[in-house]
């Protein structure tokens, strides 16, 4: 008999064992309930998840956070579950991101198929080894140098990651986007989930972890400046961070990637990354 439910404390071990299953396409989900518990007061990285159970086991779940975004893990009764978090959130919906074809399944499940968008991408999953990492020889002889940044570079790097998220996400430029990109900069390094690479006394390219668990990591947030591309740099602050990661005891890392960016594409492979196969669904409506 199906069981739909909203998730509550005492459902952490019965919605993880469900998620692991799925690890590569439902990192938001396991490190947002692991961040923030299930409880949704509208915090940071809280949601209100909802859960189809079959036979005492999850087989389907949506999750609606703080910020909007509809996030799915849901291979079967999409539907049922995307609908409920929705309807029980009580929030707007600022985007949908999960494996693609669910994404592209729960726009229409919400009505959503035709609203504007200003990011709407199926995107290529990555994988890699960390024990098969390869090293830039740049990295590897120390002419580069990957680090924490250090807090008088934040007004820097809250420029790169606002180019970025007008570049890359698509996002429109303002003075509320300018305040975000502060914060998400201060949050990142306070739990240090950031790198610069260093090529001299010159700051070059910038990398993060959009997502962090013992053993694995989600890369997020790649960002050389225009003027400085084409010099390897992004595969190298990657490799730094990973290098960092891997001595921490992390075994995998994952990306996501946008189709018809070669360019990322051939940075991420000469590192070692190699498709899985899977592909990652991000949508960002427009706002009004």
């Amino acid at each position: 008999m199906l069981i739909l439910r909203t998730l509550q404390p005492g459902d952490e071990m019965l919605l993880e064992s469900f998620l692991v299953q799925h690890t590569d396409t439902s990192m938001f989900l396991r490190c947002n309930w692991q961040e923030a518990g299930l409880v949704d007061q509208g915090a940071r990285f809280q949601g209100t998840y909802v859960a189809a159970i079959a036979n005492a086991n999850i087989v389907a779940v949506a999750a609606h956070y703080w910020n909007g975004m509809v996030v799915v893990q849901a291979p079967v009764y999409l539907k049922e579950v995307v609908q409920a978090a929705v309807a029980e959130s009580n929030r707007a919906i600022s985007g949908i991101a999960g494996p693609a074809a669910q994404v592209e399944a729960a726009k229409k499940v919400l009505g959503l198929a035709n609203r504007p968008t200003h990011l709407n991408e199926h995107e290529i999953l990555f994988s890699l080894k960390l024990r098969d990492l390869q090293i830039p020889p740049a990295l590897a002889s120390g002419k580069l140098k990957c680090r924490l940044p250090y807090p008088e570079e934040f007004d820097l790097l809250s420029e790169w990651w606002y180019a970025f998220n007008i570049e890359a996400l698509k996002k429109s430029e303002s003075t509320d986007l300018q305040a975000s990109c502060r914060r998400e900069i201060e949050a990142r390094q306070a739990k240090a989930m950031h790198w610069v690479l260093v090529a001299g006394d010159t700051l070059v390219a910038y990398s993060g972890f959009n997502a962090r668990l013992p053993d694995i990591v989600q890369i997020g947030g790649v960002w050389t400046p225009p003027a400085l591309r084409g010099n390897g740099y992004a595969k190298s602050v990657v490799a730094g961070s990973l290098l960092e990661a891997r001595s921490q005891g992390v075994e995998r890392a994952i990306l996501f990637t946008n189709r018809d960016n070669l360019a990322a594409q051939a940075a991420y492979r000469g590192i070692g990354f190699r498709a899985t196969g899977e592909e990652f669904g991000l949508v960002l409506f427009e706002t009004s």
